[in-house]
């Protein structure tokens, strides 16, 4: 169907343990329209990250799968693009190169040179970073790292940007920053947006749909609550919203009454520690987009 940008279709995703399969998701379906804005909230441990990395291809269901502008995602590809609470910025860069770097594996045989540098200046330029964009990570602070991230996961001009607890680590003002200039490029760019939050607030303000997960073993989707709050937001303002109110309290009743246990998902989190070198070393390379381009341009400086 037209509607049907990006389609979760049954998945399951089961973790090894030493006493056999854990079950951390099952039969997750849920269909996000082009330009659509969809949190993901629920409490720690009930596989909302998860979900993320099977959207982005770092992890592979156990059952049912991912379908984009209808092909199905099995592995790491430019048309999603991760931005991480931790920022993943390679420290030897500038700002400038960090985004440099995606944008040469993506675009190096389709613009001029000229084309790429303009390419990321208007990136910078997007997330008001244009003034610091030869600086390296040690020298800018928290939130100026994260809309570098944010620079650069636009840069690769994903069909879809992920957002997994993005402004988690960051000071409340600073916070309320970058989820003002979130949703000004989701404006101005038309951008199909996924986020993991643990903040029912930042949730009702950015999003057009919340799901809320269930807690696990076994976490699958408990509600969607449509946000029918229109657009630009202005936080202030929309706060004092009956609608706004309606919606904090149905995301509040949803995790604390009909999902207050807080087992928090421990044993989900053992199981991922379980996973294989090998398996943990694939997605650290993913994050860093290749070992091999770092090391060469970590030469080339």
């Amino acid at each position: 169907m037209k509607n049907e940008h990006l389609v979760i279709s049954g998945v399951n995703m089961d973790f090894p343990t030493p006493t056999g399969p854990f079950r951390a998701l099952e039969n997750i379906n849920l269909t996000i329209k082009k330009g659509e804005f969809v949190s993901i909230i629920g409490h720690s441990g009930c596989g909302k990250s998860t979900v993320l990395n099977i959207v982005a291809g770092l992890y592979e269901a156990t059952k049912g799968g991912i379908i984009l502008n209808g092909k199905e995602v099995n592995a790491p590809g430019p048309g999603r693009a991760m931005v991480f609470q931790n920022h993943s910025l390679l420290p030897w860069l500038t700002a400038y190169e960090n985004v440099e770097l995606a944008v040469k594996q993506i675009f190096k045989k389709q613009k001029s040179k000229a084309e790429i540098k303009d390419w990321i200046e208007h990136n910078m330029k997007l997330v008001q970073m244009e003034h610091a964009m030869h600086k390296r990570p040690d020298e800018i602070s928290g939130g100026m790292k994260q809309r570098v991230g944010i620079a650069r996961a636009l840069a690769m001009e994903p069909e879809v940007l992920l957002l997994d607890e993005q402004f988690g680590a960051l000071d409340a003002l600073t916070r309320a920053h970058l989820q003002d200039s979130v949703m000004e490029i989701q404006k101005d760019l038309g951008s199909t947006m996924m986020m993991v939050t643990h903040d029912v607030d930042e949730a009702v303000l950015l999003s057009d749909r919340i799901v809320m997960m269930t807690n696990g073993p076994a976490a699958t989707v408990g509600k969607i609550l449509d946000v029918d709050l229109p657009r630009p937001r202005e936080r202030v303002s929309i706060s004092e919203s009956p609608e706004y109110n309606h919606c904090r309290h149905e995301v509040l009743r949803f995790l604390y009454e009909r999902h207050g246990n807080k087992e928090e998902g421990e044993q989900e989190v053992e199981a991922k520690k379980s996973i294989s070198a090998d398996e943990t070393a694939q997605v650290e390379n993913v994050v860093e987009f290749t070992e091999v381009a770092a090391t060469q341009t970590e030469k080339a400086a």
